[in-house]
C-alpha cells in the first residue's frame, strides 16, 4: 500500500470539527486508486466502528486534497487524504493472526487450498468446504486471512467474490485493485459465468430443457443473528438454469446429481432455489431435511461451484477456470449406485 505516514496519530478520542489535528495523512497510491472514501478508510482504521468512520466523514473532520469529501467521493492517485487522530483498536482476529498457532493453521488450510491459476493479475484457489472466505463472529481464518498469511509477498489481496462457508470450489481473488474493480464490473453487468454441481434429495424430473428457477429472495437474520433467506414477493429478482446430469436411486432413496448456472448472484440462492422445488441439496443444515441427512450420512453440503467464466481484467483473454468434482460427491453418487 503506498501511503505516507507524516505523523502518527496518538491514541486520542477524535477532536471536535471546530477544533481538527494535524492528524494522519495518506498519499493515495495506484492500489487505493478508484474506491470510494468510505471503504478506504474502513479498511485502514481497522477495528474503529463502522458508524465513527461515517460520523468524522460527514462531520468534515476528514479532508481529500484540503477539502470536505462525500463518503462515495472516489479517490484519485495522488490524492492527500486528511484523517483526524483515532484509537485503532486491533480486532480479535488481527491479534490471532499474530499467534504461531494461527500461523500454523493457517498453513494447514493452505495446503488444503489448490491453486487453480495464479498471474500478475489473479489468485485463483479451489476451496475446501467448510473454510469461511474471510473471518468474523468467532472465525479467525478464513481463505483472506490464510492467503494474507501465506502470501506476505502480496501487497494487495481481496476477495472478488464469496462462496458460502459449506460450499467448496473455484474462488477468485485479485492481487491488483484494477483487477478488482474490472471483475466486479464483469458481475454486474452480467459478463461472468459461475455454475455448480449440487446433489439434491429425491429425483428431480426435467423435460429436455433446462429449468428456469426465478423466485423473489429476500434476507433476514434469526434472533442469534444467523442470516437466512426465504422467498418473499417483495423481495430481489434471482434467476438460476437448472440442468439435471443424472438420476442415481437405492431402495426406495434418489438423488439427483444436477448442474446449476448461476444468473444472479443472492445470498443462498441456489439453496433456497432447491427447498422451493422440494429438493433440498443434500447436508444442507439451514434448508434441507436433516433427517435423511442422516439416514443417508450427508458428510458436507453437497454444493461445488466448479466453473468460472470471465474475461481477463488485464490481457482481454477469455478464461474458463474448472475445479474437479469433489471426492466425497463421488462417494455419495457411489452408495447409490
Amino acid at each position: 500500500m503506498k501511503s505516507e505516514l507524516i505523523s502518527k496519530p496518538p491514541k486520542l478520542k477524535t477532536p471536535s470539527s471546530s477544533a481538527p489535528a494535524a492528524g494522519h495523512l495518506q498519499i493515495i497510491g495506484p492500489e487505493e486508486a478508484g474506491q470510494r472514501l468510505d471503504n478506504y478508510l474502513l479498511r485502514w482504521a481497522k477495528g474503529v466502528p463502522k458508524s465513527h468512520v461515517y460520523r468524522i466523514i460527514r462531520s468534515g473532520a476528514v479532508r481529500v486534497n484540503k477539502k470536505r469529501a462525500e463518503p462515495t467521493t472516489r479517490l484519485v492517485e495522488g490524492d492527500v487524504v486528511r484523517v483526524p487522530p483515532v484509537r485503532i483498536a486491533e480486532p480479535a482476529q488481527m491479534a490471532a493472526v499474530n499467534s504461531a498457532q494461527t500461523k500454523s493453521r493457517a498453513h494447514g488450510y493452505s495446503d488444503k487450498m489448490p491453486i487453480l491459476f495464479e498471474d500478475e493479475a489473479l489468485l485463483i484457489v479451489n476451496k475446501p468446504a467448510g473454510l469461511a472466505v474471510h473471518g468474523g463472529s468467532g472465525i479467525a481464518l478464513g481463505v483472506i486471512e490464510t492467503l494474507r498469511i501465506t502470501r506476505p509477498e502480496l501487497k494487495f489481496l481481496e476477495l472478488v467474490h464469496r462462496l458460502d462457508r459449506d460450499t467448496s470450489g473455484v474462488l477468485l481473488l485479485a492481487k491488483k485493485r484494477s483487477a478488482l474493480v474490472e471483475l466486479h464490473r464483469q458481475i454486474r453487468e452480467g459478463q461472468t459465468d459461475k455454475c455448480y454441481f449440487l446433489l439434491a434429495h429425491g429425483e428431480i424430473v426435467q423435460g429436455a430443457k433446462t429449468m428456469q428457477l426465478k423466485y423473489p429472495l429476500h434476507k433476514y437474520l434469526l434472533a442469534n443473528g444467523e442470516r437466512r433467506v426465504r422467498m418473499d414477493p417483495d423481495g430481489l429478482p434471482s434467476h438460476t438454469a437448472l440442468r439435471v446430469t443424472k438420476i442415481f436411486k437405492r431402495d426406495d432413496a434418489a438423488i439427483t446429481l444436477a448442474e446449476a448456472q448461476l444468473k444472479t448472484g443472492r445470498t443462498h440462492q441456489i439453496r433456497v432455489h432447491l427447498q422451493k422445488l422440494g429438493h433440498a441439496i443434500l447436508g444442507d443444515d439451514k434448508y434441507g431435511f436433516e433427517d435423511i441427512d442422516k439416514l443417508i450420512k450427508s458428510k458436507r453440503l453437497y454444493l461445488h461451484a466448479h466453473l468460472a467464466g470471465f474475461t481477463h481484467p488485464r490481457t482481454g483473454e477469455k478464461m474458463r477456470i474448472e475445479s474437479p468434482l469433489p471426492p466425497e460427491f463421488t462417494a455419495m453418487m457411489k452408495t447409490f449406485e
